[in-house]
């Protein structure tokens, strides 16, 4: 490959790559405001001019291609002071927003202005006073004052979310941004401008003011608003998650994420509805009673029922663990037949990310061997609850009036209705045993995305199983998990459990001897069991996930 020097280092680079591409490679870090890997060069914000021996003048890293034997400078006498020029020159009409910003703590302005800044201005003139607080769409607050131009907000309407809805109007230093005549900023991608906004002149409405940077904990995690599973962030506040954020990855969602997963698929986590607890039906009423007392019903009544007269329902909005156990459970009873049923938006999907498949992991259901739940299934399930063939329904993580409202005709038919829910549902107002279980944030995991990637999850929000293991474990095995745990002081705690624990749990009381205590333990076992994830754990998986075996794009495209 071919070379150049930078700051007296030797950097390998390909042809066609910029000096500013080259030097992220390398892990050097050259300030920049307008530049983004995945947007179009404009070259506007002139922080990034670095010194490159034999040409006369300071050229613009981001635009200026890499070339073999070229010796460049970042930190000259000539390139640290035109960078503090800029510098100075964007700061002149910045208000001094930053106890009040939400982008301060994250904000490359503030960052770049310690940095690399003079530390005082020339400029004794009143600043420029612009529009704030503007609502340019559904989710975004503009705040005029703040914007240093960069035009990335604009270059990724135009070449990513290619909604062309944004642009740049005035001149000089009344330049702004607004939305087209009669335009909204409404795609449903526009809160990835909040992320790529080096300032806080784009902030999310969702998350606006509710707390610092610096305050939360950020948890590596995967989205569960459809088949793509995004990877993403996840942001914690007093053991509440306040906001998601999308984490690079170039073969699964790369900067991006729509503005739906961002919005709707954490707030059930800390939802009034969350189901706290074990709660058994007497007398009509669902009353809440410890753990053992409920595992130990359920595992009685399950006992009056033959095989043939049981349906196990799982979830693709649950993990590959939860539904393995479930299947194994299933087993135990003499049960080999377990369904699941897909959640399919039609025509919700486009060419960018958004997938019809509204679960997260519909092929690692099937996969597991889970059947799906066609429409001739429903209806034997219903007429089977009618004629009195199937007595009870064991049903986890999943709304059965969600799947075919007719079963709401049959439901008081059954015998037995044991339910796995994270949330209060119609399914749980009918339902006989209710468990908890643990949200997608609150546990470890894996889903497989429509691409056959298997990818995991892990515990953002603690609950207070987690908190009780939290007693007397040394901080360095916590750091394993990737999350920083001290931030579990404050905050609602949940009596919840993973749906594979629960199923462990009264399998043992059931009389098997297998009993798991993690869920990597779970998945060794399903690794180990399955062809397409042999020779998989939770280390080879990673933090970017790992394409199975198999080729299942079939399935996945149907």
């Amino acid at each position: 490959m071919p070379k150049f020097i930078l700051d007296g280092k030797e950097i390998e680079f390909q042809q066609g790559q910029t000096i500013i591409e080259a030097a992220r490679n390398a892990n050097i870090d050259i300030p920049h405001f307008c530049w983004h890997p995945k947007l179009s060069v404009s070259g506007n914000c002139r922080v990034c001019l670095v010194e490159v021996e034999q040409m006369p003048k300071l050229v613009i890293s981001c635009a200026t291609l890499a070339s073999e034997g070229m010796v460049v400078h970042t930190k000259s006498p000539r390139a640290l002071e035109a960078r503090n020029a800029v510098m100075e020159f964007l700061l002149i009409n910045h208000p001094l927003d930053c106890p009040i910003c939400d982008e301060a703590g994250e904000c490359k302005l503030q960052e770049y202005a310690y940095a690399h800044g003079k530390g005082e201005s020339r400029f004794e003139e009143m600043k420029n006073r612009k529009e704030k607080r503007v609502q340019l769409g559904p989710y975004i607050k503009f705040d005029a004052e703040r914007c240093i131009l960069c035009s990335r907000c604009i270059r990724f309407t135009d070449e990513i979310a290619k909604s062309h809805q944004l642009t740049f109007i005035k001149r000089g230093d009344r330049v702004t941004i607004t939305t087209y005549p009669g335009e909204s900023f409404d795609n449903p991608y526009t809160l990835n401008t909040t992320d790529i906004c080096p300032v806080g002149a784009l902030t999310n409405q969702d998350f606006r003011f509710k707390a610092r940077v610096w305050e939360m904990s950020s948890t590596n995690s995967i989205c569960i608003g459809c088949s793509r599973g995004c990877n993403t962030e996840i942001w914690v506040h007093n053991n509440k998650i306040l906001r998601l954020t999308p984490r690079h990855n170039e073969d699964v969602n790369s900067y991006w994420m729509c503005d739906y997963g961002r919005i709707n698929t954490f707030k059930h986590v800390n939802s009034e509805t969350r189901i706290d607890g074990t709660f058994i039906r007497k007398n009509g009423i669902l009353e809440k009673v410890e753990w053992e007392v409920a595992l130990k019903e359920a595992s009685e009544r399950l006992k009056e029922f033959k095989s043939n007269e049981i349906v196990f329902i799982g979830s693709p909005f649950a993990t590959c663990e939860d539904n393995y156990m479930l299947k194994k459970f299933a087993k135990l009873l003499g049960i080999s037949k377990v369904y699941f049923a897909k959640h399919i938006k039609e025509g919700d999907q486009d060419d960018i990310l958004i997938r019809e498949d509204k679960t997260p992991n519909s092929l690692g259901a099937e996969l597991i061997g889970l059947n799906l739940l066609t429409n001739d299934a429903v209806k034997e399930i219903i007429s089977g609850i009618k004629e009195r063939k199937i007595k009870a329904i064991y049903i986890m993580e999943e709304d059965l009036f969600s799947i075919n409202e007719e079963f709401a005709d049959v439901i008081n038919k059954l015998d037995l209705i044991i339910v796995h829910a994270t949330n209060q549902n119609k399914t749980t107002e009918v339902a006989h045993i209710i468990f908890p279980a643990a949200t997608y944030a609150e546990k470890h995991g894996t889903f497989v995305n429509f691409q056959g990637r298997v990818q995991r999850i892990k515990p953002a929000v603690a609950t207070v199983e987690l908190d009780r293991a939290l007693d007397g474990m040394s901080m360095s095995r916590w750091d394993k998990f990737g999350t920083p745990f001290d931030k579990w002081a404050q905050g609602k705690k949940y009596d919840a459990k993973p749906s594979w624990k629960i199923l462990s749990l009264l399998s043992t009381k059931l009389g098997s001897k297998v009993k798991y205590n993690m869920a990597e333990e779970v998945f060794n076992d399903l690794a180990n069991s399955i062809d397409e994830f042999n020779g998989l754990d939770y280390d080879v998986i990673g933090e970017l996930g790992v394409v199975i075996k198999k080729d299942v794009l079939e399935f996945s495209n149907k």
